[in-house]
């Protein structure tokens, strides 16, 4: 019984060493890693300061202590300002991520557009506009263009005028009765023939209109000429 219970402890005694045993083993692994990971970043820092060295022999002569030292208080004096830079930079970052989305509708949006302007034919109209401008341009000269800024409010005007209503009716009419026009003038016609032509009602009517037309417009042409003349009197004064 004895030696049983002897036997026992001897068991529980080898299995403790074993534990101590496999402790230590990992111990020493766990050493032995460490100096190699020591190894390896005093290699990387040896290299790293060589570099560092090189690079700040070649600065030498362009910089001194003072700069570095100017620098830090520089830094330091606008940390304020550097955080905000990075928050503003972390603010654009979080626009762009929300709006990507939003760029991406609008990007199909706007080659659906296109898509449609060039079934629809708006490119090669725009094409050929430019002949049309190169013409305008070639055809005129800057002189031209600086009479057509000087009279541009008399020509709107004008085309004002023309598409009024009752104006635009007057013209229709004169055209369709322009198209309907079969107008033969024979060559040996005498001013005898002329003179009883006049006499008709339709003649009498036209002629009578065209007078009307004519002293219309000379009434016109003297009210401008006063208007001129008192803004010369105006100004003489």
């Amino acid at each position: 019984m004895e030696e049983k219970n002897m036997q026992n402890q001897i068991d529980a005694l080898n299995n403790k060493l074993d534990v101590i045993i496999e402790e230590m083993e990992h111990q020493r692994k766990h050493r032995q890693e460490m100096e190699d990971l020591k190894d390896d970043l005093m290699r990387v820092a040896t290299g790293v300061y060589q570099s560092a060295i090189n690079e700040l022999e070649e600065l030498h002569d362009q910089t001194t202590g003072e700069d570095l030292f100017y620098l830090g208080k520089k830094l330091l004096r606008n940390v304020n300002n550097i955080s905000q830079t990075f928050e503003l930079l972390e603010n654009a970052k979080g626009f762009l991520e929300d709006f990507a989305p939003v760029s991406r509708e609008l990007v199909f949006d706007a080659m659906n557009k296109f898509d449609e302007f060039d079934r629809k034919g708006y490119f090669e109209f725009f094409k050929e506009l430019e002949s049309v401008l190169d013409n305008i341009v070639t055809s005129f000269t800057v002189d031209d263009v600086r009479a057509l800024a000087d009279n541009v409010v008399m020509i709107l005007n004008t085309i004002k005028n023309l598409t009024q209503p009752d104006m635009m009716q007057a013209i229709n009419n004169a055209l369709n009765v322009y198209k309907k026009l079969d107008i033969e003038v024979d060559e040996k016609i005498s001013y005898f023939t002329l003179i009883k032509r006049m006499n008709t009602p339709e003649m009498r009517r036209g002629v009578a209109f065209g007078i009307k037309f004519l002293k219309s417009m000379a009434e016109t042409q003297p009210a401008k000429i006063n208007n001129e003349n008192n803004n010369n009197k105006v100004l003489t004064n």
